[in-house]
């Protein structure tokens, strides 16, 4: 396969998927890293593409852009896993905790498999199959129905009902943006009427959002900053957004993404 057709078969993946992952290129086009790293640095160039850690996404954000869940697997990864690791210490055994959709949640839902008794509210098809493939006994999976996001999430009117009876003890909420006049986003109107129902059903709400979220606004917002009880977030958090944060919600949590930090640090 010449270059040329190499990188439109790269980008017609992109455009149906929203982002992929080198690895998967290697693998799938039978080139070596190199070369798949080469295409995707012509493609960028082009700007028909961004780079991002581990392969590329859609070029391009909108407020109401909503990248696909492979898309977003691809972002930040290192960053999401400090965040979900921290994020896992605040599930207490025998309680209830509800998870948005989204990809961090999903890398917490990796961790919270190891906590006994415990009882998930999620309306995330990719976070209810971690715990399925987990199959623990004591542990319980609640996943509202809906109508399926590009991002994996089950929104609208049957998911609003189902957690409109639910009360749980946290909601761990992943949330595509976040800023002082819009406060925590989406850009997904019934996502976030989902979430804000999710919202309301928590005693206690975490934010998790690696700090490329802040600044980004989508076109609804689930709650404002100062509804969060915890933000946990990683130190590539601007200065001027620390500040602004630490003065709306209870506790701002910064963890450290690299890997030879096997502790994150609240700061």
């Amino acid at each position: 396969m010449l270059a040329q057709q190499r990188q439109q078969a790269i980008l017609e993946r992109i455009r149906r998927t929203g982002g992929v992952r080198v690895a998967d290129l290697v693998r799938d086009l039978g080139v070596s890293d190199m070369t798949i790293r080469r295409d995707l640095e012509v493609l960028a160039d082009r700007g028909l593409v961004e780079k991002v850690h581990g392969g590329a996404t859609a070029a391009g954000s909108g407020s109401t852009e909503e990248p696909g869940f492979a898309a977003k697997s691809v972002r930040q990864q290192a960053e999401k896993e400090a965040i979900a690791r921290r994020a896992a210490q605040l599930a207490r055994p025998g309680t209830a905790v509800a998870l948005s959709a989204g990809t961090t949640t999903w890398t917490l839902a990796h961790h919270l498999i190891d906590v006994p008794e415990l009882t998930v509210i999620t309306n995330s098809v990719q976070v209810a199959d971690v715990f399925h493939r987990a199959g623990r006994s004591d542990q319980t999976v609640v996943l509202v129905g809906g109508v399926r996001t590009p991002s994996d999430a089950l929104v609208g009117p049957v998911a609003v009902a189902a957690i409109r009876s639910l009360n749980v003890d946290t909601l761990m909420l992943g949330v595509h943006g976040m800023s002082a006049r819009a406060g925590f986003t989406t850009p997904n109107l019934l996502e976030a009427e989902t979430d804000r129902e999710l919202v309301g059903a928590a005693q206690q709400l975490v934010v998790l959002a690696d700090s490329t979220k802040w600044g980004t606004i989508g076109i609804s917002t689930i709650a404002r900053l100062d509804e969060a009880d915890v933000v946990i977030c990683d130190i590539g958090l601007p200065g001027e957004a620390r500040a602004e944060l630490r003065s709306h919600v209870n506790e701002l949590v910064l963890v450290d993404p690299a890997p030879a930090d096997d502790e994150a640090a609240g700061l």
